[in-house]
């Protein structure tokens, strides 16, 4: 493939509406790099549970906040995440580090450690990135190329989220996934919020195909735009 324009993606919404799937796809399909900001905020979770951090001691979280050492890979065909050398892609995923992120995530000194570590990888991107989490376009790369702001109903999510998690059942993950938009809604530091200039893709009705069809069509005007 020859080399096109390199061009910085970012794409956000609440959990359940396709973004792994679709920025990695869209990553793969167009020769970019790809970055899973929420594995880097489950794995210094995970660091976190691992090292006995009192979760609800926002102070303790804030302290430990510089000390683990995380390696995102950016390749969409197996992006890699590392805690001080130690594969987590895994553990990061479980029920227990899933109901602390948001916790965890909320503390300003995490985000702006997380977030520092996110603007160095976007940048070192030569190709270009596709970027995905709940605060790319509004704080972390609020200069992105373009950003694209996922949604879908409550219910379509909840379906999508139970079925990856495998026999779960679909109205408490339905219940779960509203908590955790409204923990990260709310939150002081970098909210998930929709920027101004994002453009709303609703994949609701879509299936991922679609989605990522829709999305490679965005990115493509928009490299040929700049």
């Amino acid at each position: 493939m020859e080399s096109a324009t390199p061009v910085i993606v970012a794409i956000d919404g609440p959990a359940g509406t396709g973004k792994s799937s679709t920025s990695k796809a869209v990553a793969a399909q167009l020769g970019l790099s790809y970055l899973d900001t929420g594995a880097q905020y489950r794995a210094i979770t995970w660091w976190m549970v691992s090292n006995g951090i009192d979760i609800d001691d926002t102070s303790a979280i804030a302290a430990a906040a510089g000390k683990p050492e995380i390696v995102s890979g950016t390749d969409p065909e197996g992006p890699a995440i590392t805690v001080d050398g130690v594969d987590v892609a895994g553990p990061i995923r479980t029920p227990e580090v899933s109901s602390k992120v948001s916790a965890v995530s909320a503390v300003p000194e995490v985000r702006a450690r997380i977030t520092e570590l996110q603007r160095s990888i976007a940048a070192s991107a030569e190709q270009g990135i596709v970027v995905e989490g709940r605060d790319i376009g509004t704080t972390v790369l609020p200069d992105a190329d373009l950003k694209i702001f996922l949604t879908a109903s409550p219910e379509a999510r909840a379906a999508r989220r139970s079925g990856e998690l495998k026999g779960s059942d679909v109205h408490s993950t339905r219940e779960a996934l509203i908590k955790r938009d409204a923990a990260d809604s709310s939150r002081k530091a970098s909210p998930l919020a929709k920027a101004d200039d994002a453009v709303e893709v609703d994949t609701t009705e879509l299936t991922l195909a679609q989605v990522i069809e829709c999305v490679v069509t965005l990115v493509e005007e928009k490299r040929a735009g700049k």
